[in-house]
């Protein structure tokens, strides 16, 4: 069960030329070439406008983040056009990125457009219409903003798979015993103080957990203590500042946080704490590197940039949110899934292992229907890379070669016409046959959860490690408790959670 308390502005995440454009005119409908047996959709030309130059970057950036919010932004501009494609501008517009201009997609069907890399370019599109600093990531363009047809990109992926690879092994004890500590922390705050929040010993135990899996190195053990995670949210801000929003006065949050690049001076000594401890603890991952022909040093930013970026920020943010869905959908589904798990660990000798949880239906429901409740990626781009058609439910567009392309997952991942009572989280949505062809619409990963991961395409390489630590922490939380209660607030990268009441396993 869950409360809700008084929240800051939520977050966002994922832009000018001198002619004022006006593209919303419609253009006479005709019908595109079908192929035998398909439907024939009209050919229309893709709805919106950028505004006056300058002056509608800032609006359109000021209403993103304020008034009306994120979600309204793009929920009024669907309604005023009356499509699921259309043209506006996306943050972080004058003086940080020299073009706002996009096509916003935001339905499950023109959506996947964005995982063709034969059609649209990835190269430094991570954040958007811009780029951090390289400064940032030791000078060097790590893996996330590179294209799949640059040289370095397969051999960098393929770094990172062997680095998932080396951790398989400890993966399940090393979360059991981090996670425990998770757990006590939270029960000791809840018992002296009544409540507990979830992010810091989350925060905690996600950076010992991936340290410890992927390195065998003990954070606490070396000079950076329990400092990780703060210099990480520090490095993250300086990156992300310009899609954020910190909850301040509205023209404040905007003037410093959208307006200018943060000077990355102000975080080179904290860069270099954590580059000096992944240097140190992942020296057969170098070895590695230097057998597919990659420096230590490149290696070293990429392995950073993997494990603090990718996948402490991933459990930073999805796990307060898996949190929030599950306490919010109260006592029956939390009944349901401790019955669940520990039945199916008592009849596997009382051990939890991959082949336990294939046995948990519910449980894989629950955590696939968080991804496609609230994406922890929320925002994908790509650049057309030559003159291509998109299709929605409705019509089939034309785009331009050079066109940036942005995808606002939440939106397509609650298609409507896709997914039945889309606006609600639904437990058992991804259980059975049924359930199981919805897949091929979840895209949390930067492609369809039914695809393959592979060095040739920009599908998240954690993609099944994201999935498996997702589940062990449902099957931790309902082995060792019946159900907890929470209270709800936001923070610049989603949910805040606040843990009331726990209660212990009774079964």
């Amino acid at each position: 069960m869950a409360t809700t308390s008084s929240s800051r502005p939520a977050a966002v995440l994922p832009v000018t030329d001198l002619r004022p454009e006006n593209p919303s005119v419609p253009a006479p409908q005709s019908v595109t070439v079908s192929q035998p047996g398909e439907t024939k959709l009209p050919l229309k030309q893709i709805p919106g406008d950028y505004g006056l130059p300058f002056i509608g970057a800032i609006k359109d950036r000021l209403d993103f983040f304020y008034n009306p919010g994120r979600d309204e932004f793009f929920r009024l501009k669907t309604q005023k056009y009356q499509s699921t494609v259309i043209r506006t501008n996306m943050p972080p517009g004058p003086f940080i990125a020299s073009n706002p201009k996009v096509i916003v997609l935001l339905d499950g069907k023109s959506f996947p457009v964005l995982f063709d890399v034969s059609k649209v370019e990835k190269r430094d599109v991570l954040t958007g219409t811009y780029m951090p600093s390289t400064d940032l990531t030791g000078g060097y363009r790590v893996l996330a903003y590179l294209d799949p047809s640059e040289p370095k990109h397969a051999k960098l992926k393929q770094l990172v798979f062997f680095l998932l690879k080396s951790s398989r092994d400890k993966v399940f004890p090393v979360f059991e015993a981090c996670y425990t500590g998770l757990f006590e922390t939270l029960e000791k705050e809840v018992a002296e103080k009544g409540k507990s929040s979830f992010e810091a010993p989350n925060e905690q135990a996600a950076f010992n957990f991936l340290n410890l899996a992927f390195f065998g190195s003990n954070p606490a053990d070396t000079k950076l203590g329990v400092e990780g995670p703060s210099l990480i949210n520090k490095w993250m801000l300086f990156q992300l500042h310009p899609i954020l929003s910190l909850g301040l006065p509205k023209y404040l949050d905007d003037l410093l946080l959208h307006t200018f690049r943060l000077p990355s001076f102000f975080v080179k000594n904290d860069y270099k704490r954590l580059y000096d401890f992944i240097y140190e603890s992942s020296g057969f991952v170098q070895d590695e590197a230097e057998k597919m022909g990659l420096s230590r040093e490149e290696a070293c930013h990429n392995l950073l940039f993997a494990t603090c970026f990718n996948a402490f920020a991933g459990m930073k943010a999805f796990f307060p949110s898996m949190v929030k869905w599950i306490g919010r959908a109260g006592g029956k589904l939390h009944t349901e899934l401790a019955q669940e798990i520990r039945s199916v660990i008592k009849s596997n000798g009382g051990k939890l292992s991959m082949a336990a949880m294939e046995q948990m239906p519910l449980m894989k429901s629950v955590v696939y229907e968080a991804l496609r409740i609230e994406p922890p990626v929320p925002y994908q781009y790509g650049k057309a890379k030559k003159d291509l058609v998109i299709e929605s439910h409705d019509a089939v567009y034309e785009v331009k070669e050079g066109e940036m392309l942005f995808g606002f997952q939440p939106f397509a991942t609650k298609d409507p016409k896709i997914f039945e009572k889309a606006e609600e989280f639904v437990p058992d949505r991804f259980k059975g046959e049924d359930g199981e062809k919805l897949l091929k619409y979840l895209f949390w990963s930067n492609g369809p959860e039914t695809e393959n991961t592979t060095a040739g395409n920009k599908q998240c390489a954690g993609k099944d490690f994201v999935v498996l630590v997702s589940r062990l922490f449902v099957s931790e939380l309902f082995r060792r408790y019946d159900t907890f209660e929470i209270e709800l607030g936001e923070t610049s990268l989603g949910a805040s959670v606040t843990i009331k009441s726990m209660k212990g396993a009774s079964f």
